[in-house]
């Protein structure tokens, strides 16, 4: 006898923010076994529609009793947030997937990535995190070349859209480079340092022993716990850059063994959500613009680390959609392994 997945009734938390927009528009392209989907957001939200899959849905305040008969919750709004209504959500029965910070280095809790841990997600106990756009962007090329030969070693330099920083800084950013352009004044209400024709270390906390900040941090803990690894030794320098949307990344990897630019480009070439972008003829490599609004990350600059004469280190660039890959298009992945 056929067995066929029932639909789900999902809620979005946040569902008016960056990430929940987003988040909408691929439980749409990816035709999501709905029931139902309810769409939640802050008192100030409450009241206004949203589009999806043709119809007007209304918008509703969050609140502890939101999540009555809902199956997967699919939140992007912030972690305070999160920690408030995790009890809520798992006490209603239903599995709490969450883009923030809040649950990402609980041990109890875990962190997924489709491509790379998808068994993680069926270990749960009523919340799966969502990494931080920067680790699945790094993470999910890294991990099919890891997999045929550990990594042992990895440095990272990112240039992180503002999209990172929500719609808001967004705007902003366009605002200031109007202004900057015009010669005019501009007050920076979202970003705390000036943003158009600048780009500056990433503002978050920076740790006053380690030195290092905390989406610097993040990279670290986090793909050790994806990865199964604790012995990766990671360095990373976060950085903020004066572009809209999709993040890139420098990334240098020493392995236990030998590894070549051609034996790293077939591994890349078949990987699930990569998509190899490496024309040295036409010096067309991975580009944030091109990375926009793409599923896939965008791997080039695959070349051998010429400070590494064992031969056992390679260099490459990346770049991927920070609100998609980075966020809500994971975050949608993980919903699919529960179905």
């Amino acid at each position: 006898m056929e067995v066929v997945a029932r639909n789900r009734v999902v809620a979005v938390a946040g569902a008016t923010g960056a990430v929940g927009v987003e988040m909408l528009k691929c439980l749409e392209k990816r035709n999501f076994p709905l029931a139902s989907l309810k769409l939640l957001a802050s008192k100030r939200s409450a009241g206004t529609t949203m589009r999806f899959r043709g119809e007007d849905l209304p918008v509703t305040e969050l609140t502890a009793e939101s999540f009555a008969g809902v199956d997967i919750a699919l939140f992007s709004a912030g972690g305070s947030v999160s920690r408030a209504f995790a009890p809520a959500v798992v006490a209603a029965g239903a599995v709490m997937i969450d883009n923030s910070s809040a649950f990402r280095m609980d041990a109890d809790v875990p962190l997924v990535v489709p491509e790379i841990n998808p068994e993680a997600a069926r270990a749960h106990k009523g919340i799966i995190a969502n990494p931080n756009c920067s680790t699945i962007i790094a993470d999910v090329p890294l991990w099919p070349l890891h997999r045929k030969n550990r990594i042992v070693r990895l440095i990272a330099a990112t240039y992180q859209a503002a999209s990172g920083a929500g719609w808001a800084a967004m705007e902003e950013l366009k605002d200031a480079t109007r202004a900057a352009l015009d010669g005019k004044p501009f007050a920076q209400t979202i970003i705390p340092h000036p943003y158009a024709f600048n780009l500056f270390s990433h503002n978050s906390k920076v740790d006053p022993v380690t030195l290092y900040n905390e989406e610097e941090t993040k990279l670290l803990k986090e793909t050790r716990k994806i990865f199964g690894d604790e012995r990766i030794r990671i360095a990373a320098t976060c950085v903020r850059v004066p572009v809209l949307r999709a993040h890139c990344e420098a990334l240098t990897v020493e392995f236990e063994r030998p590894m070549s630019r051609e034996e790293a480009t077939a591994i890349l070439k078949d990987a699930p959500g990569v998509k190899i972008v490496d024309d040295v003829a036409a010096n067309h490599f991975p580009m944030p613009n091109e990375a926009s609004e793409q599923d896939d990350v965008l791997v080039g600059r695959i070349r051998p680390d010429s400070s590494d004469p064992t031969g056992h280190s390679i260099q490459m660039f990346v770049s991927g959609d920070q609100l998609l890959k980075g966020a809500a298009l994971n975050a949608v992945q993980i919903a699919e392994l529960l179905l």
